[in-house]
């Protein structure tokens, strides 16, 4: 056997060898960097998962809220979903939850929020000020509390018919002639400071040097803004639409104290439909499926919106 046959054979013996050593060394980096994740895996495990996985089993359940099957629920599989999708109300809810999530969420708070944004940016510091003051202040307040504002705003002798009057027009019952509209309207004066906050950090990190020289090339302050600076927060656009879609997506506490999913069902939306199934008629089972099946729509604008924020691999 020639010298060069000897090395080679103990060259490749020597790669074998030290094969297996540099894979549990790459084993015990990835086990380090998961140990200090290991206890939020857990309480993730115990208060995200858990509730979800009974939930699921709830549903396909004919769970009651008192009585018999209160306590010896059957399970029923998949029966509560095929009276769900057969079901006039609930397609109704998912509409009204649509129409709600992308007038209030994806359009209002984005959109103001955005506007709000630039304002303070550009606006002198004592406007600014008042401005984003304002705007928080609605944020901060608890959700009841600022359910019960929103009510007397809109209410028939409110706020808002004060001033219509004042201005010589005539009072509008809002919360029954236009409920849907009244909670789209107070969801975005509720919710837009968390948007403008996330535009207003974006904003901040955009180089200023990046703007001038595309304002020395002529371009105008819209297509600057559209053209620039909307691409340069690309990714916090679709990280606050994502935040403040499922934010929206469970409103229950300022639809309820407002209108009550009422008149009628005219503001009934999906969260408000399960807590009526679940705790005014009984039908926890039924409630619970589609409560699920919100839980299922919020996972899927999810999904969209990880998808918009993965980065582009050249």
């Amino acid at each position: 056997m020639s010298t060069l046959e000897l090395d080679g054979s103990a060259t490749r013996g020597g790669s074998d060898q030290l094969r297996p050593r540099g894979r549990g060394k790459e084993a015990a980096r990835t086990a380090g960097r998961l140990l200090p994740l290991t206890p939020a895996i857990a309480l993730m495990g115990v208060f995200l998962a858990g509730p979800i996985g009974y939930a699921l089993y709830g549903s396909l359940t004919n769970a009651t809220l008192s009585g018999y099957r209160a306590v010896n629920p059957d399970f029923v599989g998949i029966d509560n979903y095929t009276r769900l999708l057969s079901s006039g109300a609930f397609w109704q809810s998912a509409l009204l939850t649509l129409v709600f999530v992308l007038t209030s969420a994806v359009i209002g708070q984005n959109a103001l929020g955005m506007f709000l944004a630039v304002l303070i940016e550009k606006a002198p510091k004592p406007v600014s000020g008042v401005v984003g003051a304002l705007v928080v202040g609605a944020w901060v307040m608890p959700e009841i509390v600022a359910a019960f504002a929103l009510y007397a705003f809109f209410s028939t002798n409110g706020t808002l018919n004060a001033v219509l009057q004042f201005f010589g027009a005539s009072s509008v019952t809002w919360l029954i002639s236009f409920p849907l509209l009244s909670v789209i309207l107070a969801n975005i004066w509720r919710g837009t400071a968390f948007s403008m906050m996330v535009y207003g950090a974006a904003l901040a990190e955009v180089p200023p040097e990046v703007d001038e020289a595309a304002q020395i090339d002529g371009a105008t302050p819209l297509q600057r803004f559209f053209r620039i600076t909307l691409p340069m927060v690309r990714r916090a656009i679709a990280t606050n639409m994502m935040l403040v879609t499922l934010q929206t997506l469970g409103v229950f506490t300022l639809i309820w104290v407002m209108t009550a999913g009422g008149p009628g069902t005219r503001s009934t939306t999906l969260p408000l439909l399960a807590f009526q199934e679940a705790f005014k008629l009984s039908q926890v089972g039924y409630g619970t499926a589609i409560a699920t099946v919100t839980l299922m729509v919020g996972a899927i604008f999810a999904v969209v919106y990880v998808k918009i924020l993965k980065p582009e691999v050249d």
